[in-house]
């Protein structure tokens, strides 16, 4: 069943563990969230939108529950969902999925077989899913892009951020321990994580 209002409309650093274990779906395609990242308004010079909003993150200052994707490094996808109170600029970026339907196509799309690199990091599961700039600032409360509930209660570890420059020693980085879909999995990234109960 696809997730609500009331759901995206929880804090983030909340909504960033909750995401854990659901499902991402997008036309045919869907794989479990296994990694997110929580990116917050205030005091986090990670986020994009702490110096105000602009034209390139006026879709974090939205309502909750709509995608918010941007072009890394001129060529890579990043799917963040928006999040906590309008007006506030934060949003949860989907690091790595676990991919359930749909794999050959993700396959063709990624050029590989090997079923843990299709979707262990953001710029790949969006390659993977067939997700552009296209698709910024959609509603995930209709349409082909939704998150789905589901019944998977993960054990959550946290831990720092990766590949920033600024804010990269806040620990909002979440993701289902050993989980092999994670990004950085056996590279040691996983390793200062600490384990959490998930009690959502």
């Amino acid at each position: 069943m696809p997730l609500g209002k009331n759901f995206f409309k929880q804090p983030t650093v909340d909504m960033a563990r909750a995401l854990l274990g659901k499902i991402l779906v997008f036309g045919d395609l869907s794989g479990i969230i296994v990694e997110t990242e929580a990116y917050l308004y205030r005091d986090d010079p990670g986020c994009h939108a702490s110096r105000g909003q602009t034209g390139r993150n006026a879709p974090m200052f939205g309502p909750a529950g709509h995608a918010y994707v941007y072009l890394i490094y001129g060529m890579y996808h990043c799917l963040n969902i928006v999040s906590g109170k309008k007006g506030e600029g934060e949003a949860v970026l989907i690091r790595a999925i676990e991919p359930v339907q749909g794999i050959s196509l993700m396959q063709k799309r990624r050029k590989t077989k090997k079923i843990e690199n299709l979707c262990n990091g953001p710029g790949k599961l969006t390659q993977a899913f067939g997700i552009t700039r296209r698709h910024n600032n959609l509603s995930l409360l209709e349409g082909d892009l939704r998150i789905h509930n589901s019944r998977i209660k993960p054990l959550i570890c946290t831990s720092r951020r990766i590949g920033l420059s600024a804010g990269k020693e806040l620990e909002l980085r979440f993701y289902i321990d050993g989980n092999r879909f994670v990004s950085g999995f056996n590279k040691n990234l996983n390793n200062a994580g600490q384990k959490e109960r998930n009690k959502l």
